[in-house]
């Protein structure tokens, strides 16, 4: 057994003794969660009882790997936006290719950022970058603050040594330095951008420990949402708060589908009389079609050994679907023709998060569902991705007030805040496709054996 199976069988036989069994902690936990607004629709953002654990070699690797990444893309970003022709192979939409081109106020292209990992059997994949905003982080941090101190986790600590990875301060320290890169002379007016969702309360959501953090830490902030923002006299507002800093959780794809581009917002942006993080220009890098500029050497040839070596490593060969030939391994391809041929080795991407479409597994698939799925791809902006394994492990969690072992996919996100890492979340799921009630976060720490 690895030095992790060992601890985590440990932990598993921890739970099945006296008193740990008897669950009343795990309820105490649930309700903990309740009380501390860690829900979604009414349930506990962590169903699991145990954290997700990483060695520190585990980390230190993705740390390395994952800077090396940030740093590419953000070139590859440079350089897209200084050439219409790469602009283009990004596939945007008329209105975000515009926003793409208003200057933010700062040169930073990702105050802050995250990368969807696989770590399993020692190998180290990254399959997609989100330029979101804190998405995480706050949770997180968190869960592992309650989980520290949970019982089992107590008696868990006599052997190991756990240290938790948290990142909201690095996430403020990056959105003021970006807010004076700006021109912000005086102490921002922090708005956090959300859509109001139909199943939330008030005081659920992520968004309220972020809100709550930053009032801590002595700046006034409230969480704003968009069809509430008035842009008059040179200030944005909602209702009578006044707007410096905008904490930017909305994708704008997702915006641009409810709004025009004289909304407010816009409007104050253009005019350089509000900081947005992550600014609109962000969202280049959160097209899928990033990895396909990305893994294109005729782009690459010049970028720094380091980061060229990190992307042949652990950026998965990805083409934007289109019939072209391409490469392949060093080998000259049909694209469409290799796609229909290897679908048990490739994955179907929509180049956005955001819409009806959806990913298609080639070795889930039939031929002829292979083959109408690369018509729709045809049809709308999609990505083909060489099959990365998923990581797969054990988890115990509290249902209907029993202890249930189930096996859930596992990925890592690295949290980078002005292209440095600071931190990772997990987030679990059954692996399958759609809404499942036991997906969700989970807290991550490094773990260490103690003497």
């Amino acid at each position: 057994m690895t030095q992790l199976e060992e601890a985590v069988a440990r932990y598993h036989k921890i739970l099945e003794a006296e008193p740990f069994k008897r669950m009343a902690w795990a309820q105490a936990l649930s309700e903990r969660m309740q009380a501390e607004h860690l829900t979604q629709a009414g349930r506990p953002v962590c169903p699991f009882l145990r954290p997700h654990f990483i060695t520190r070699r585990q980390y230190e690797s993705l740390v390395r790997a994952a800077e090396a990444l940030f740093s590419a893309i953000d070139r590859i970003k440079q350089m897209a936006l200084a050439n219409p022709a790469l602009l283009s192979r990004m596939e945007l939409l008329p209105a975000e290719k515009m926003l793409a081109t208003v200057d933010p106020g700062y040169p930073i292209l990702a105050v802050t950022s995250l990368l969807d990992t696989r770590l399993t059997n020692g190998s180290l994949y990254f399959v997609e970058y989100n330029a979101d905003t804190a998405v995480g982080v706050a949770y997180g941090e968190a869960l592992a603050d309650l989980f520290y101190d949970c019982p089992p986790v107590k008696e868990f600590r006599k052997r190991y040594a756990l240290e938790k990875l948290g990142g909201k301060k690095h996430l403020l320290t990056a959105m003021l330095k970006a807010y004076k890169q700006f021109g912000g002379k005086r102490q921002p007016r922090i708005g956090i951008l959300e859509f109001r969702q139909a199943f939330q309360t008030p005081d659920q959501g992520e968004y309220v420990l972020l809100r709550e953090f930053f009032r801590g830490e002595g700046y006034e902030a409230e969480i704003v949402w968009p069809d509430q923002l008035e842009y008059r006299g040179g200030v944005l507002r909602s209702g009578r708060f006044e707007i410096d800093l905008i904490c930017r959780r909305v994708k704008v794809q997702e915006f641009l589908l409810r709004f025009d581009l004289s909304h407010p917002l816009v409007r104050a942006y253009r005019d350089k009389k509000v900081c947005v993080v992550n600014s609109f220009r962000s969202e280049l890098a959160h097209k899928k079609a990033i990895f396909d500029l990305l893994t294109d050497e005729t782009l690459t040839a010049t970028f720094p050994a380091a980061e060229r070596k990190a992307i042949r490593q652990y950026i998965p060969w990805t083409r934007v679907v289109r019939p072209v030939k391409t490469s392949y391994q060093d080998q000259t391809v049909d694209l469409l023709e290799f796609i229909l041929k290897n679908r048990e080795k490739l994955v179907l991407k929509p180049n956005d998060g955001v819409g009806e479409q959806h990913l298609v597994r080639g070795w889930e698939s039939d031929d002829s569902g292979w083959e109408r799925s690369l018509r729709r791809a045809l049809r709308t902006p999609f990505v083909v991705q060489e099959r990365v394994e998923s990581n797969f492990a054990t988890f115990p969690l509290l249902r209907y007030g029993q202890l249930e072992m189930r096996t859930m996919q596992v990925d890592l996100h690295p949290h980078a805040y002005l292209g440095k890492v600071q931190g990772c979340s997990s987030w679990l799921t059954t692996g399958e496709s759609g809404f499942s009630s036991l997906a969700g976060v989970a807290p991550t720490f490094i773990l260490e054996p103690k003497g």
